[in-house]
């Protein structure tokens, strides 16, 4: 039997369709257990650079989030959840445990398996497993 009631869920998205696949796993396991879902999307920001990004590779990026924002939202609403967006620049992996282990009190993270990274993934290892091996919370990867 279940002791604890899942009423938080924290979803990572980057656009790609295995975090959106992730999504759709939260929206299922949200409707069971009538919880509430937070989308987080981190764009991957180097800690300091003199090298400032062009400003309508920025605003292209920034246009991309918002729409895949508004989807996950609207996917949401369709299925009655309610979704709240969180977007955070820095490194990815770190972002999503700072936020998981926040002042928010997530129960537990839904991701997908493999995001829009795969080239750094060879040498750095995959977002989802570095939040596997340093969440606190219960992880479900979504292949």
């Amino acid at each position: 039997m279940i002791k604890k009631k899942i009423s938080k869920i924290l979803v990572p998205l980057d656009g790609s369709k295995n975090s959106f696949r992730g999504l759709e796993m939260a929206i299922t396991l949200a409707r069971q257990c009538e919880a509430t879902i937070t989308g987080a999307y981190s764009i991957y920001a180097p800690p300091h650079s003199e090298f400032k990004g062009v400003g309508s590779v920025e605003d292209s990026l920034n246009k991309q989030v918002k729409k895949f924002m508004e989807d996950a939202k609207l996917l949401a609403a369709q299925n009655g959840i309610v979704f709240k967006e969180k977007l955070m620049r820095g490194d990815i992996g770190y972002n999503i445990i700072k936020l998981a282990h926040g002042k928010s009190n997530f129960d537990m993270i839904v991701i997908g398996s493999r995001g829009r990274s795969s080239a750094k993934e060879m040498f750095f290892g995959s977002v989802s497993n570095y939040v596997i091996h340093t969440s606190k919370i219960p992880v479900v990867v979504v292949k």
